[in-house]
């Protein structure tokens, strides 16, 4: 018995405290943080995954995925006249070159969004001043120019000059090289798209330019169709793919080098 009660004394201290612990109110957890915490890999992705290609070893020549429009041989496998016939524009030396009088050419294939990059030449002997100097044009969808012209010291009017988005907007500067010496534009092009009105646009064609190198047109909002006389709002037509166009101006530009990516 004397056993029994010192066992029961040793342990009073124990019950005591398991006691005061029971009688605690239980503690709160911490409220929940709403919206949650954000965390680095709630916005890492890794699908899909990016698609990959094969860039050009050399800048300006074509990447794996670009559609070879001209690579300085058979232009009649990707060209036409506008009436589907073969061209008569020649090839010499691996240059495209215009025939004045043959008329515009273009392509085959039509395109929608796209990346596109030429290279041109006008003529090294001098010829002309203004818009009758190393005249010529490349035509986004057949309708929207991007003016090819010798603007190396030769005034025009500026939405004229080489790099200019014919008669709607000037070069942001003039990047031209010498007459007889192979310049380049890289066109970024967006398309417009039409809501039911086919004669407004819902969103209108987008063009970025660089010429040789340097930014001249960024991303500007085209009014319309390319005009020689007239308001471009007032031409605008509802319109799909289109293709591109190269101007037969009467003077001798020469090309190389066109490759396009679809976007």
């Amino acid at each position: 018995m004397k056993r029994l009660l010192i066992i029961v004394f040793m342990f009073l201290p124990f019950f005591a405290i398991l006691a005061q612990e029971r009688q605690r109110p239980a503690q709160q957890s911490e409220p929940q943080q709403y919206p949650a915490r954000m965390t680095p890999q709630m916005t890492e992705f890794f699908t899909p995954e990016v698609k990959v290609i094969q860039p050009a070893d050399v800048v300006g020549m074509p990447p794996s995925d670009a559609i070879i429009l001209f690579d300085g041989t058979d232009v009649n496998k990707e060209w036409e006249d506008l009436k589907g016939n073969p061209t008569k524009w020649i090839v010499k030396d691996g240059e495209l070159v215009c025939v004045k009088g043959s008329g515009p050419i273009q392509t085959k294939r039509k395109f929608t969004d796209f990346q596109l990059h030429v290279e041109w030449k006008t003529p090294a002997e001098v010829s002309g001043e203004g818009q009758g100097r190393g005249n010529s044009g490349v035509y986004l969808q057949g309708l929207y120019e991007v003016q090819v012209l010798d603007s190396y010291n030769n005034p025009t009017y500026v939405q004229g000059q080489a790099g200019s988005i014919y008669k709607q907007y000037a070069p942001l500067v003039n990047a031209s090289r010498k007459p007889g010496e192979w310049q380049s534009y890289d066109i970024i092009y967006t398309a417009p798209r039409f809501g039911n009105d086919s004669t407004k646009y819902f969103t209108p064609p987008r063009v970025t330019v660089l010429h040789n190198g340097v930014l001249i047109q960024n991303n500007v909002s085209l009014r319309g169709p390319t005009l020689y006389i007239g308001i471009p709002e007032y031409s605008v037509r509802k319109h799909g793919p289109g293709p591109i166009q190269l101007q037969d101006h009467g003077n001798p530009v020469a090309y190389r080098n066109i490759w396009i990516r679809e976007l």
